[in-house]
């Protein structure tokens, strides 16, 4: 670890200076064979971005006046609430025996909402951290992402981080490790990110377990891109893994899938700031700068390589699969084509996020956004405001159903507008889901009927020790994507975790539920719903509504309706001015009179006058418990 020169008055910095030269030296001279491609995976809130900071902390890689705490996680929504949301790559160099070792580190994710952000970081290393919390022990999440290490062949190294807990279970939870993973004891590293307990032997461990990156400096450049930023001075910045051949400054590239030339303008590292360099080889981690503006150009998964001596292109990543379909429409209608440009900017970032234009009567022109849960879906909406200042309203989320439809013909509905009419329909099939969760056995009971009360079907039940427990359950995704996670947690006191993957298309009886406001639909807040809740689910909206609407100068009637059935009706009562306030006496046909003429003004203003609807009404379906 190096200890620079302390600034004193107006001297340069001399230990940024020594860092970055010494980085550049290492850099140059190094071969693959020094090279170690490494991410840190891991329930959420096991201490991920900590031990991150430990690893750059005891490398050198950061100074003290850089330090802080979860330094990757850059953005404000992430502090705020306390996960990781991007993946963020980092470059550290490491000496060990006398050797210089350039380590390119992948801090992912934890949470199952951005498990592809997990998926894109491990297709690009060789190993990964795999950390445990010792007081929380295996989670849904830790054996979903380990799995995930799994398919793609990468080394796994067990961490068992938060040792220095009081309640930590050292022993208890190596078990489980060496149960889960088949591994010896003494293979699982012992660590406190927080104390800087263990960081040695973890690093010693990536460099003596990983293995080098394979490829060939001199082959055709075989480059692919795994993450993209748009930076509004310098155009798009795309983050890459080179597979074989040798990347150099100003050469002509093309991105293969894309079909397009550019020149590398730039190339580089990633430390904590970007570190260009003249040429970039196999094996290593990257970023190139070319003056791209035009988001739709970059796309994660393709290939670069040279235009001159081009080579094939290499297989990406699977397309993402949304699971929670929402509306996005601007609250100014005349900003439609600034929020679609956001919107790009924001794919480029968020690879997951799956949108296309559709137009609403109640909210005007917006788009269809695909997400992969609700936290992705809240998330997205506050970069939108914070990042791109749009104010946006966000439709009543739903999943995708299958229809099967009498002429034969199967379509895809990803909105209730979309639904058919229920007589030219056959069959509607909803999505369902595998979930495994993961309690402690006191709870399994109250987990049970939660699960049972959301339409679900108890698969197993597995003791992974005396007083821990793993279910899993078959149910359909609708049921889950509101608010189930929240229930989980407020019933198991914050213990159970939660992982699921989709498993297919079930027949169900499928109900388009609609809201009418003074007899007029509204289908913004339209919703698909199973129809033994749908009486249910009607009585509490119209009721929710009725809190959440402003009451106005004539009556607002409130009503769910099934098809021409009215389920369930409430009634917004009018602002009444008093119009006999004015007569102090006087014959009482004078008094019937004044009330007949309001009468007929309230009536004429309900035919004419529209009934304002506030943001939080359109988010009242998931507030409904």
């Amino acid at each position: 670890m190096i200890i620079g020169a302390q600034r004193i008055g107006n001297q340069p910095k001399t230990d940024e200076i020594w860092l970055l030269l010494r980085s550049k030296f290492c850099l140059e001279m190094k071969g693959m064979e020094n090279i170690r491609n490494f991410c840190i995976i891991a329930h959420i809130d096991h201490g991920k971005s900590t031990l991150a900071d430990r690893l750059l902390e005891f490398t050198g890689t950061l100074t003290g006046r850089q330090m802080q705490a979860q330094v990757l996680d850059n953005m404000d929504l992430e502090r705020e609430k306390g996960i990781t949301i991007k993946s963020h790559a980092i470059q550290m160099n490491y000496k060990l025996e006398g050797k210089e070792y350039i380590l390119n580190l992948i801090d992912t994710p934890g949470h199952v909402d951005f498990s592809y952000e997990v998926s894109r970081s491990i297709a690009a290393c060789e190993g990964a951290l795999l950390i445990v919390d010792a007081a929380q022990g295996i989670q849904a999440q830790t054996i979903s992402n380990l799995y995930l290490a799994l398919d793609h062949n990468l080394e796994i190294i067990p961490v068992l981080n938060k040792i220095d807990l009081p309640a930590a279970m050292p022993e208890d939870v190596t078990d489980q490790i060496v149960e889960l993973i088949g591994c010896d004891r003494a293979s699982v590293l012992r660590a406190s990110a927080k104390e800087g307990i263990g960081i040695e032997d973890i690093l010693k461990a990536v460099v003596s377990r990983v293995p080098a990156p394979k490829g060939d400096p001199k082959a055709p450049l075989q480059a692919m891109i795994f993450d993209s930023v748009f930076n509004s001075f310098r155009g798009i910045e795309v983050y890459y893994r080179v597979f074989n051949g040798t990347l150099k400054k100003n050469d002509l590239i093309k991105f293969v899938n894309a079909d397009k030339q550019y020149g590398a303008d730039e190339i580089g590292v990633l430390k904590l700031d970007k570190f260009p360099l003249n040429e970039i080889s196999a094996g290593n981690v990257g970023y190139l700068i070319s003056g791209i503006k035009v988001a739709k150009e970059v796309k994660v998964g393709d290939t670069i390589t040279l235009v001159n001596n081009p080579g094939e292109s290499i297989k990406g990543f699977e397309d993402v699969k949304p699971m929670v379909f929402a509306g996005i429409y601007p609250v100014d209608t005349h900003e439609f084509e600034e929020l679609r440009a956001s919107m790009e900017k924001l794919q480029l970032n968020d690879a997951s996020l799956v949108w296309e234009p559709e137009t609403s009567a109640a909210l005007g022109f917006g788009f269809r956004c695909g997400f992969l849960g609700m936290l992705h879906m809240e998330i997205i909406q506050e970069r939108l405001e914070r990042e791109f200042n749009m104010t946006v309203i966000t439709t009543v989320p739903s999943v995708k159903f299958k229809a099967l439809l009498t002429s034969g013909k199967v379509i895809e509905i990803n909105a209730p507008s979309e639904m058919p009419d229920p007589t030219y329909m056959d069959v509607i099939e909803e999505p369902y889901i595998t979930a495994q969760i993961i309690t402690k056995s006191e709870y399994i009971g109250a987990i049970i009927g939660l699960c049972m009360d959301k339409r679900g079907i108890i698969k197993n039940q597995l003791y992974l020790t005396s007083d821990r427990v793993e279910l899993s359950f078959e149910m359909p995704l609708a049921e889950i994507v509101f608010d189930f996670f929240d229930k989980l947690k407020t019933i198991s006191r914050g213990y159970a975790s939660l992982d699921y993957h989709l498993i297919g298309f079930r027949e169900s009886d499928m109900v388009k539920l609609d809201v009418q406001l003074n007899g007029e639909k509204v289908d913004a807040l339209s919703a698909i719903v199973h129809r033994a809740k749908a009486y249910e689910w009607g009585k509490k909206l119209c009721e929710k509504l009725k809190e959440l609407i402003p009451r106005h100068m004539f009556e607002v009637a409130i009503q769910a309706t099934i098809g021409q059935k009215i389920i369930a009706r409430e009634t917004v009562s009018a602002m009444r001015k008093n119009v006999l306030a004015k007569c102090y006496g006087g014959d009482i046909s004078r008094k019937r009179k004044l009330l007949e003429k309001q009468k007929k003004g309230k009536k004429r203003m309900r035919q004419v006058g529209s009934v304002e609807i506030p943001q939080e009404a359109f988010m009242a379906v998931l507030k409904l418990d």
